[in-house]
């Protein structure tokens, strides 16, 4: 007992002289910003994306905590950041035109190489982009008619930015992914799109790209919940703004190189579950106040954008039932009310789109003479700035092969009756849209057949050349399907998929243009 209370003197010896402990060592200062390349303030630039390069006093590093204090205010987003040496380069995209915008990182964003240091302090840099050169006065834009002569050659920007994953009961990009923008371009078969890939159809000869564009997965609240998205709980109608930088940094893509683009709402319409949207009264009424609202949202981020940029109301649309070509008047009457809707949402966001040319479908974009006949376009503000908008794969049985439980045969060559039936389809077409005084396009033709038999390429230029010299007769410009530059290897070098279908597109074109 006397050993114990021996040891226990000790320690309390030992504390009494040790006072209260060693003090905490000192922080050591955290990295100090030193300059940024554009400087804070600058004015004037110019791009949809831009990289910022922040040089600071030491060595640091970024950690993946820290890559998420980065943020921009202005409608811009973030696309990555990186670290090396002692740079901090911050990529921001979806910039526009005389907009200011605002990088911000957070405190703590970026660290030294110091043992117990502070971390960086928070930084805000701003900058501002050229204003947009001026454009053409409100009587100068010009029409409808005008813009379908000069759109020339045209291709979709397909199963890119309008991926999704189309199943109510099987959501498995959101389950799957981080629902980046990257994560739904890439995720039917392509690359993200790149200016090199526009830039190689703009050298070819191509005038027009049709960007089509889902916009659901990133409006409002979309909770998925064990891979499954009941439509009932979605709330809200904001769109990501992540999502629309990038959407604007395409389009950019398209409008720099001097070409027509048409940005649309595409499958938020068809035969999925997920689409929301639908040629039905009881349907119109409940989702109105979403469409309006999304319209609205993209009426005014591309705003600012000359009159090269065309907006299109939406894509294939269909009834509750999912029938296609006709579906009876009272369907195409809903039609009518949303493309209604469309134009007078749109033209009241002002600027530039008070003259903007306006695109138009049809009930399921289809070319039956009995939806063209009860298409109409609505009441404008302003004359001469709406054009309707069909698509075609002809015939059937050409452009596409049969599917799981179907027995007919594909038909593999674009014969005399095939060039008969497209030239039929398109004389439908002038005579009933284009003969009414409504400019028209036709915003998708080809073929999808990628499972079972292949077409001979020789094959499908005889169908293109069939398409475009016919339309050219209504100065109707036409827009290939997907096919010319497909998949993630063709996309990303870039380069041709098709190189002969492309060349007899571009030869049709010129000859139409010469006879």
């Amino acid at each position: 007992m006397k050993y114990k209370l021996f040891l226990l003197s000790l320690a309390l010896l030992a504390v009494s002289c040790g006072g209260s402990g060693e003090k905490d060592p000192v922080e050591a200062a955290g990295p100090k910003l030193v300059s940024t390349n554009p400087a804070d303030g600058a004015s004037g630039l110019t791009g949809s994306s831009l990289d910022i390069v922040f040089s600071f006093d030491q060595d640091i590093l970024c950690t993946n905590e820290g890559q998420k204090k980065v943020s921009v205010e202005g409608g811009a987003a973030v696309e990555k950041v990186s670290a090396s040496g002692a740079r901090l380069t911050v990529t921001v995209f979806g910039l526009s035109p005389g907009k200011s915008y605002v990088v911000n990182l957070a405190a703590g964003t970026v660290q030294g190489y110091k043992q117990n240091q502070k971390g960086s302090e928070a930084i805000r840099m701003g900058f501002s982009m050229k204003e947009a050169d001026p454009g053409p006065g409100p009587g100068e834009w010009e029409t409808a008619a005008t813009a379908v002569k000069n759109m020339g050659v045209g291709w979709n920007l397909g199963n890119t930015l309008e991926s999704n994953s189309g199943d109510v009961n099987n959501m498995w990009i959101e389950s799957s992914t981080a629902r980046r923008p990257t994560d739904y371009e890439n995720a039917w078969g392509q690359t993200d799109a790149t200016r090199e890939l526009i830039h190689m159809f703009k050298e070819a000869g191509f005038n027009a790209i049709r960007v089509p564009v889902t916009w659901y997965p990133h409006m409002g609240n979309v909770k998925v919940v064990y891979g499954r998205w009941d439509v009932s709980t979605w709330e809200g109608y904001d769109i990501d703004p992540v999502w629309m930088a990038r959407v604007k940094e395409v389009v950019s893509y398209v409008i720099d190189e001097g070409m027509y683009c048409i940005l649309n709402v595409h499958h938020d319409t068809g035969t999925a579950s997920t689409a929301w949207l639908r040629a039905d009264k009881t349907v119109y009424a409940a989702v109105k106040d979403r469409y309006c609202a999304l319209w609205n949202q993209i009426a005014v981020a591309f705003e600012s954008f000359g009159p090269q940029l065309l907006f299109e109301s939406f894509n294939e649309m269909l009834n509750s039932k999912n029938q296609w070509n006709y579906a009876g008047k009272e369907a195409c009457d809903v039609i009518n009310a949303y493309n209604a809707d469309f134009v007078a949402t749109v033209r009241a966001t002002g600027g530039n789109n008070a003259n903007r040319n306006l695109v138009l479908n049809t009930y399921a974009a289809s070319p039956d003479r009995r939806t063209l006949q009860d298409f109409q376009l609505p009441e404008d503000v302003v004359p001469d700035h709406l054009m309707a908008q069909v698509h075609s794969y002809a015939p059937y049985h050409f452009a596409f092969n049969p599917g799981e439980g179907e027995t007919w045969s594909p038909q593999l060559t674009f014969d005399a009756n095939a060039d008969k039936e497209v030239r039929g389809i398109i004389d439908g077409v002038g005579q009933n849209l284009v003969a009414r005084g409504i400019p028209c396009i036709l915003g998708e033709y080809g073929t999808d057949t990628r499972e079972g038999p292949a077409r001979d390429e020789a094959e499908l230029a005889k169908q293109a050349a069939c398409y475009i010299s016919q339309a050219a007769k209504y100065n109707i410009p036409c827009f290939y399907w997907m096919a010319l530059s497909d998949g993630k290897v063709d996309r990303a070098a870039p380069q041709w998929t098709r190189p002969a279908l492309k060349d007899a597109i571009l030869k049709a074109y010129k000859d139409s243009k010469t006879n």
